[in-house]
């Protein structure tokens, strides 16, 4: 008996995606296939493969089969992320991104958090913002603002996930 991890949402989908190719006729490089990892995005294409494989070994001589091993190379499968990009990047004349962006890395986008924390309270304070200056008084440090900045980035992060 062949162990299962998760709740069989990729099998799930696996099943419905064959189901697209054999019943309704559907190019595997026609359909969207989104997931949140790199790694999910990997195990999908070699899931689809095997089902491929196996639904080949018992039709042979099924030609459409064949056809979608050679599709799935062209296929569409990867995280939301990298879709969004591709689509970014096939499309950027009609944005006002320049063609020529690139993902920042993790850590660039760590000096651009603290960055706009920094501006954001240097505004603040020049402002003498007073529901801010209440909010470094109670939740900031003794003597610098530094636990309320390490606060934020905790909710930030927290929020995120």
């Amino acid at each position: 008996m062949q162990q299962q991890h998760g709740s069989g949402k990729t099998a799930v989908l696996v099943e419905r995606i064959i189901n697209k190719i054999t019943n309704e006729n559907v190019d595997i490089d026609k359909l969207l296939i989104v997931t949140f990892t790199n790694a999910a995005a990997t195990e999908m294409r070699e899931r689809i493969l095997k089902a491929i494989y196996e639904k080949l070994e018992k039709e042979p001589d099924n030609s459409n089969l064949q056809r979608q091993i050679l599709l799935l190379n062209k296929a569409n499968i990867s995280t939301i992320h990298a879709f969004c990009l591709d689509v970014i990047k096939n499309n950027f004349y009609q944005t006002d991104i320049s063609p020529n962006f690139r993902l920042a890395s993790a850590p660039e986008i760590e000096l651009l958090k603290m960055e706009v924390l920094e501006e954001v309270f240097d505004k603040l304070y020049e402002e003498k913002n007073n529901e801010f200056i209440n909010l470094v008084n109670i939740y900031g440090g003794y003597r610098d603002d530094k636990d309320l900045k390490e606060l934020i980035l905790k909710i930030y992060k927290f929020i995120r996930k």
